[in-house]
């Protein structure tokens, strides 16, 4: 189906003609300079039917309606300009005004109603095709890091994480991705993979992100931040566009790796009725290598190297397995293998292909239906309790909208599949067991111990036989365990999950005059299906369902429509929890004679349901077992067969026993309570929605300064958590009750217990808070300069409960510096972009370290060739060359050095 339609576009651009009655002729120029704008959009109002300027600024423009019509002319960057055409071979000359600053840009996402920014009610921050131009980071997605407010988490080359306020995470469920109206989550992770399998960067018409608490229209998991990818229509930007990049990475463990980013684009509107696209993008390259091999314990980095008898390096698997072999032997652990053993090549690698089909009966944008399919496959890391080779992972969405002026009705299915993906830490225990069981291993440790006197010697001869990375009894163990599901023998993961999401929403505005009303809802359902791999979906798949329903009101009050007024409110219900109501109210007033000045404040709840894994994951993660806590849960997962102490044999008469995922809830110890040697009953109740209050207030607009005029933007905000989830690990004794003072005790001395990661809400107060502010002006007759600030806090009470994990997980203070020229002189620019942030703290299931301060610089040059159609681009990114690590046990991250050839059609 894909190569009919690609090779019908082809056909159709070469090949189409059209009868035309009427032409058009003109010139477009800049109305300061008067300097003519090559690339300017001619079209038809309310039609598909148009051209383009060429390099001169001339266009010629034939159509089959006769006079008259209005035609429209823009071009990024300028206000757009309507002219009437009143006879045929009329010829017109059209100034286009330079927007003065990014205020007059319009953004739909803040209250599903087209406005501009300035007189948004919430903050807002946004990226167009002009910005992507101009941006200094090797891809636009990279370049949303330069947003104010926004933070990009490194996972590995092709995995970026964008969070908002606090509470980074890989697996950043608090903050939401749509392209093109649809959740770009995996459905099993519930997060967004970065831009893995999301869009082509030659087809972003726009990415508007708000910060914070969204609920109140986008309902669950619109929590912290939500982010909306769209992209360009196939009937407002035609032709086919190439892009070509190439560059390198360099990083001191790696070396010098070369990698590529092919996009292309094609894109034709058959008549005023049916348009179709198709985009195909390609990246290849070399991930960062993790190589942090220094010893950790309970979670934290602790003294001592491989000649530790139970050393656990951060980066190096397979040696968490150890066990007290007593007396003055001690506990000892395995030999590992280090992570650059079992990332096969460390290959990063992306293919994305999306077709849309789009039909208007009317010939116009009042009525338009589009079928979009998006398919998407990939290599990646991604680090969560462990750190998983993502390879082959397949995503696929189809999606069948229709919208009018004031409505839509959209629906969606995600399905996804792991591929031969596997966890590494898995597959370095099960390859240390393929050439010798756990029990051989100590016991021929202990018995050389007793002989020697030597940790050297005991070790040497229990790895005796052990398989050498490159040899090709390695090599074949690698290949059988990771392409084996179970992780008693294996460690590749399966998932076939699928997501069914439909959204519907209507606009009253042509019914009622006095005020604007929307309405709209939501339904998705989740079908689990990773065979018992991920969640407890041992028999076949889980199925559960959330929906929601909401209503928003907005209306203009006193002279001029200064005053601004949108209130909201939205029920939504998940199948395992109470419904939650988020209500959202806001004001909006514009000051100054031109109304440049926009003071807003808004009050709003949000929520977040907890995810597919908090309810039904089932994983024993090495470290810890991972129990999901929805009521039917509990008691589906058993874990492996657990090795029990010589003196815990006597009293269970078995050299093994199992757990259920009941007993991380109702039978196990706090950690804290063990650590502070008085164990205690760990409180950790089934996991409910947490909740958030969120006050903002701000100000964007226009402050004269001498000759220039700087655009300014503050906002500060406090946010009050209720429920707030989290992860907390508690250890399950083999035998006893906790709180017998007898049995259960003795289980904790004889080490006769096992990790248990439960999935609950704390009763602690949680509150963040922070502020930002944002300058832009031009300066120097004509460069481009902005500062932005960031200050970042949360609020916690460790003692009221010493096993819950925030996560807070953002540096207190951001500056980030942006001063460039889009038209240094006739076709070159360039742009540079500096990033500094203070230390932080990083807390997680991997590992809790201080992520230390840094500062990075990325630049780009780029020269437009008009006669060929072309952009060429050479930039950086890290130019410094000053490595530096986003969370702890992710590869350091190098620089970055490439050149692109984009060429539009």
């Amino acid at each position: 189906m894909i190569k009919k339609i690609l090779l019908l576009a082809f056909i159709a651009f070469t090949s189409f003609a059209m009868v035309a009655q009427t032409t058009v002729k003109g010139t477009v120029t800049d109305a300061k300079t008067g300097e003519t704008l090559p690339g300017a959009n001619i079209k038809i109002e309310n039609k598909a039917v148009g051209t383009t300027t060429d390099f001169d600024g001339n266009f010629v423009l034939k159509v089959t309606d006769n006079p008259p019509f209005t035609i429209e002319v823009s071009v990024l960057g300028y206000k757009m300009e309507k002219v009437e055409i009143t006879t045929s071979n009329q010829k017109i000359d059209v100034k286009l005004t330079e927007n003065e600053t990014s205020l007059d840009e319009i953004v739909v996402s803040a209250s599903r109603t087209p406005e501009r920014i300035m007189e948004s009610p919430v903050t807002v921050e946004r990226m167009d095709a002009r910005a992507i131009k101009n941006t200094s980071a090797p891809s636009f997605y990279d370049g949303l890091e330069n947003l104010k407010g926004v933070d990009v988490n490194t996972n590995s080359l092709t995995f970026k994480s964008v969070n908002t306020r606090g509470f980074a995470t890989f697996a950043n469920t608090r903050f939401m991705q749509l392209v093109d109206g649809m959740d770009n989550s995996s459905p099993a992770l519930n997060f967004a993979i970065g831009n893995l399998l999301g869009m082509s960067e030659l087809d972003v018409n726009t990415v508007e992100l708000l910060p914070g608490a969204a609920s109140a229209l986008y309902g669950a998991n619109a929590f912290n931040g939500i982010m909306f990818m769209t992209s360009r229509s196939p009937f407002d930007d035609q032709g086919i566009s190439v892009s070509l990049k190439g560059g390198v990475t360099t990083q001191e463990a790696a070396g010098t790796n070369e990698y590529y980013d092919f996009n292309i684009r094609m894109a034709y509107a058959f008549s005023e009725k049916f348009a179709a696209k198709a985009t195909l993008s390609y990246l290849e390259g070399t991930e960062w290598f993790a190589t942090d091999e220094r010893n950790t314990r309970n979670g934290k980095y602790a003294a001592g190297d491989r000649s530790l008898n139970d050393y656990d390096g951060l980066n190096v698997y397979g040696d968490e397995v150890a066990t007290d072999l007593g007396g003055a032997i001690g506990r000892v652990s395995r030999t590992g293998y280090k992570e650059q053993d079992l990332m096969k090549d460390y290959q990063a690698k992306s293919v994305k292909l999306n077709t849309a089909l789009h039909y208007r009966p009317f010939g116009d944008d009042r009525l338009e239906l589009i079928f979009n399919s998006k398919f998407g496959v990939g290599n990646t890391i991604y680090q969560g309790a462990n750190r998983y080779n993502i390879r082959d992972f397949y995503l696929a969405q189809q999606k069948l909208e229709l919208r009018g002026n004031n409505f839509f009705i959209r629906g969606y299915v995600t399905t996804e599949d792991a591929g031969n993906s596997y966890d590494s830490r898995f597959a370095a225990i099960n390859i240390n067991r393929r050439w010798k069981s756990d029990q051989d291993w100590f016991t021929q440790y202990a018995g050389t111990y007793l002989v020697t006197g030597s940790h050297a010697a005991a070790r040497a001869a229990a790895d005796t036989g052990r398989f050498i990375p490159g040899t090709a009894s390695f090599q074949e163990a690698f290949d059988e365990v990771t392409a084996d599901p179970n992780l008693v023998t294996g460690s590749k993961f399966q998932d076939q999950t699928k997501l069914y999401h439909g959204d519907v929403n209507y606009n009253f505005r042509d019914m009622i005059d006095w005020a604007e009303f929307q309405v709209g809802g939501s339904y998705r359902r989740y079908s689990l299906n990773s065979n018992g791999s991920i969640f407890t979906d041992y028999d076949g798949p889980i199925d559960y369902n959330e929906y929601g329903v909401y209503t928003q009101m907005q209306k203009n009050f006193l002279e001029e429509d200064r005053l601004k007024f949108t209130a909201s409110v939205r029920y939504d219900k998940a199948q395992n929890f109470d419904g939650n109501f988020s209500p959202r109210v806001s004001l909006a007033y514009a000051a100054g004679e031109n109304k440049n000045d926009n003071f807003r404040a808004s009050f709003q709840t949000g929520f977040r349901n907890p995810t597919t894994q908090d309810q039904y994951i089932g994983l024993d993660a090495g470290s810890a077992i991972l129990v999901g806590s929805a009521p039917d849960n509990l008691d589906r997962y058993t874990s492996s067969p657990l090795n029990v102490s010589t003196a815990g044999q006597a009293l269970l008469g078995s050299p093994t026993t199992t757990l259920s995922g009941r007993l991380a809830y109702e039978n196990s110890f706090s950690v804290s309570s063990v650590q502070n040697g008085a164990p205690a009953a760990s409180n950790a109740p089934l996991v409910k929605p947490e909740k958030v209050t969120a006050y903002e207030v701000g100000y964007r607009g226009l402050v004269n300064a001498g000759e220039s005029r700087i655009t300014v933007d503050v906002s500060a905000y406090y946010n009050s958590y209720e429920d707030f989830i989290s992860g907390k690990n508690v250890l399950v004794p083999f035998y006893g009750t906790v709180g017998d003072n007898g049995l259960s005790l003795l289980a904790l001395q004889n080490g006769d217990y096992k990790a248990f990661q439960t999935y609950t809400n704390t009763s602690a107060d949680i509150s963040s808070y922070g502020a930002s502010i944002g300058l832009n002006t031009k300066v120097l007759n004509g460069f481009d300069l902005g500062i932005n600030y960031t200050y970042a806090k949360f609020d916690f009470d460790q003692a009221s409960d010493p096993d819950f994990e925030a996560g807070f997980n953002t540096p207190e203070h951001k500056f980030k510096l942006q001063f460039g020229h889009t038209n240094l002189f006739e076709n070159f620019g360039f742009n540079i972009n500096a990033r500094w942030q203070n230390e932080f703290l990083w807390e997680s299931t991997f590992l809790d370290a201080t992520v230390d301060a840094r500062t990075v610089l990325d630049a780009q040059i780029n020269y437009a060739v008009p006669s060929i159609k072309s952009v060429f681009k050479l930039g950086g990114a890290n130019l410094t060359g000053q490595e530096y690590f986003s969370a702890p046990g992710v590869g350091a991250i190098g620089s970055q050095y490439y050149l692109s050839w984009t060429i539009n059609n």
